[in-house]
């Protein structure tokens, strides 16, 4: 009725997507209050919302920006800094110990809870800060990364190609009251899952420090001289390379110092396979999941909405086993990881595959190594010069690759293995979080 659809929201909206039946759970909440957001926060906001890139420095206060927002916790290994006098000009955008995130536009669906004492700034982002006398903001954060929270934000983000969050009908999102006891259940559970967190990122640095100690690049800095001079004979009868971000002096410093140690070219560790490249019209919403570089990172995959006919691309022999690792080629170059089993998906041409073939290299070192600044430093003076970053197979076989002492290796294995199972029991609890959210709300309260 249109008198139903006035009092639903007071944007006053008509299209038929607003009002699917996946968006209306108030038959679910008999047994329990229901609060709109507004009414149990104490501020709900946004960041800095314009450019910034004059207040970019190299040290300064993190920028947490649309791309660090994940599912629970923000991905804080990849910020930008800015200048602490601008940081200090920005209050409202301000990130304080447990403030909920959520991005304005562009990734929807998601909300972070930011659990570091410092306090660092926002781009973009919206800010909500629970009113802990109205509401536990660790079961906020469940609520809202649960499929009722979801489907809510979601909602409010429809109706145009490019989404975005009004932050007046975000005020308006409905919130179940749940018990109190029940609240900091949810709490503990993820906050248990943030510690795991903390600890796994804490062992991957340590194998990362081992590994920078071992070849001597812990307190190694790069030049910043833009000038190098090189004969026609030195640069592009050699390199077939007449661009000059070629040849600053920072890449080849960085090669002359891992040649002190023994090395070995990619090529002679790996084998590796190419993927495919479907194009788009063969993109299905059902089959074998298809994964690109954006749901890559150094610590596993995310799941995609995009899948592939499994009669005609299943049976192509794509599928990556254990151990395999993947590496962008293609966008972000560089990235890394390793399967821990065997997985039924395929990955797009941008996706390399290498297969570990020598035995004096172990799968977790060489990737490792792949996501270090020795071979980071690799891809970037490979892949500079355009827009596009485009890393070619023919270099990325070329790829310098220090060899270690096995034991380090193994130091090194087991310090990353460790880290990752610690990473998959904090997937677990925020799975759990989530669902315990979820089953509370369909008994209604009970």
């Amino acid at each position: 009725m249109l008198s139903e659809a006035i009092n639903e929201t007071i944007s006053f909206r008509l299209d038929s997507e607003f009002f699917k039946k996946e968006y209306l759970f108030n038959n679910l909440h008999k047994n329990f209050k229901v609060e709109k957001l507004q009414n149990i926060t104490s501020k709900i906001d946004v960041g800095f919302v314009g450019t910034m890139v004059k207040y970019y420095t190299d040290k300064g206060i993190p920028l947490l920006q649309t791309k660090n927002i994940n599912e629970f916790f923000v991905k804080d290994d990849e910020t930008i800094q800015i200048t602490n006098d601008f940081h200090l000009q920005l209050k409202k955008s301000q990130i304080n110990y447990e403030d909920i995130l959520i991005a304005r536009s562009g990734s929807f669906g998601k909300a972070s809870i930011y659990l570091k004492s410092e306090v660092i700034n926002s781009s973009d982002i919206i800010i909500i800060k629970a009113n802990q006398l109205n509401i536990n903001p660790y079961y906020l954060i469940a609520f809202l990364n649960s499929r009722f929270g979801v489907s809510q934000m979601l909602r409010f983000a429809s109706g145009g190609l490019q989404g975005h969050v009004n932050l007046t009908i975000l005020e308006e999102l409905q919130v179940p009251i749940l018990s109190v006891n029940f609240q900091q259940q949810i709490e503990g559970t993820v906050k248990l899952a943030y510690s795991k967190r903390e600890q796994s990122q804490t062992l991957y640095r340590q194998a990362e420090e081992l590994l920078l100690e071992t070849i001597g690049l812990k307190d190694f800095t790069p030049s910043r001289e833009k000038v190098n001079i090189k004969t026609f004979k030195e640069s592009f009868l050699g390199t077939g390379r007449l661009d000059a971000e070629y040849y600053q002096p920072k890449y080849e410093e960085m090669i002359k110092h891992i040649e002190t140690f023994e090395t070995e070219r990619l090529i002679n560790i790996v084998s590796i396979k190419k993927s495919i490249e479907p194009g788009s019209d063969a993109y299905e919403t059902e089959g074998i999941p298809f994964i690109r570089v954006s749901n890559l990172s150094k610590f596993g995959l995310t799941d995609t909405d995009i899948y592939l006919d499994k009669a005609k691309f299943g049976n192509l022999g794509l599928q990556p086993k254990k151990d395999t690792i993947l590496l962008s080629k293609d966008g972000s170059v560089g990235i890394a990881y390793k399967i821990e089993q065997d997985l039924e998906l395929i990955t797009s041409g941008a996706l390399l595959h290498l297969t570990v073939k020598n035995k004096d290299f172990l799968p977790d070192y060489v990737t490792l190594v792949l996501n270090s600044e020795v071979v980071k430093m690799q891809a970037e003076r490979d892949a500079g010069g355009s827009i596009i970053q485009h890393w070619k197979p023919s270099e990325i076989e070329q790829v310098i690759i220090p060899k270690v002492p096995m034991s380090i290796q193994q130091q090194i294995s087991a310090l990353i293995q460790e880290s990752f199972a610690l990473r998959k029991e904090s997937e677990r609890l925020l799975v759990e979080a989530k669902e315990m959210v979820e089953r509370e709300i369909e008994k209604g309260g009970k």
